[in-house]
């Protein structure tokens, strides 16, 4: 049932972005809906055969073998082998900020990123905690549709960018004012629909994710206990990274901002790092293993 919403929801999500492609497209008659049309396919194939290997290239993530792969190879392998999921390919990111996220269209062609800040501050028991956690999403096949998100907040920002540009420059003129009021509403909804579509498809992962990932570690208290750590240090140190786009991504949002404003939370890509942990610590009775396949 989970692959079943997951595929619908990427549908939409990949025809949603082909509507508003057409849709901004319109603005510029004919000529522009066809280039629209070209866009908006070519976007939708990168986002969905090749949204991983972005991911991981943004991050500059360099692959892990069992040779160089150490401690954090050997937990993904005892762990998805747990799980009862192929041997994902392992990544390590050169960036001090502690994080991770997994990626991939399927559990076959998935992958496993984890910063070397996260490596030097937790934990056996917080690493596998961690690794869990993402290998969660790749067993309930949440990768792909996380990274599908990501990708078209990514287009919608710039096409919110590209809209305001079109203001300013006249955008189609036989359109006149009326015209203008849509390519204007168009990057209002397009700033916004980024943030909303991300915390939609994030939130309603994360806590599941937290469960199943308990489940395969066996235990919550290492994934709690690198929760907390994760929040504290997210504050501290930022996560340096070129596109805010795949915040949805990490097991922690890597840019929420100190005060914790309410328009930060509205928009927030993960639940209250609080309310994961209390929601892990209130089941602990029930995590011995991993849950039936």
């Amino acid at each position: 049932m989970t692959r079943f919403w997951n595929n619908t929801k990427t549908a939409l999500l990949l025809g949603g972005l082909m509507a508003l492609f057409l849709l901004v497209g319109s603005f510029w008659g004919k000529g522009g809906l066809l280039i629209a049309l070209v866009l908006g396919g070519l976007t939708n194939v990168l986002a969905y055969f090749f949204s991983d290997k972005i991911a991981i290239a943004a991050m500059r993530g360099r692959e892990l073998t069992a040779q160089t792969g150490g401690d954090v190879y050997r937990i993904v392998q005892d762990l998805s082998a747990r799980a009862g999921l192929p041997m994902p390919r392992v990544y390590l990111c050169p960036h001090e900020a502690p994080n991770a996220f997994a990626t991939g269209r399927s559990p076959r062609k998935a992958a496993v990123a984890v910063t070397q800040g996260l490596v030097q501050i937790m934990n056996r028991d917080e690493l596998e905690g961690v690794i869990a956690h993402e290998l969660a999403h790749i067993k309930n096949r949440d990768t792909l549709i996380s990274c599908i998100a990501a990708t078209i907040a990514g287009v919608l920002g710039y096409m919110a960018y590209m809209a305001q540009w079109g203001l300013l420059l006249g955008g189609n003129r036989e359109s006149g004012a009326f015209g203008a009021l849509f390519a204007l509403l168009g990057a209002i909804i397009a700033s916004i629909g980024a943030a909303v579509i991300q915390a939609m498809i994030s939130r309603s992962c994360e806590f599941v994710a937290d469960a199943d990932g308990a489940a395969i570690a066996g235990s919550p208290r290492g994934l709690a206990s690198a929760l907390v750590k994760l929040e504290s240090m997210s504050r501290r140190v930022p996560l340096h990274q070129p596109n805010p786009a795949m915040n949805n991504l990490f097991i922690v949002e890597p840019f929420l901002g100190r005060g914790g404003q309410m328009l930060g939370r509205l928009f927030a890509t993960h639940p209250p790092t609080e309310a994961r942990v209390a929601a892990l610590m209130e089941g602990q009775g029930h995590w011995g293993g991993v849950r039936a396949r």
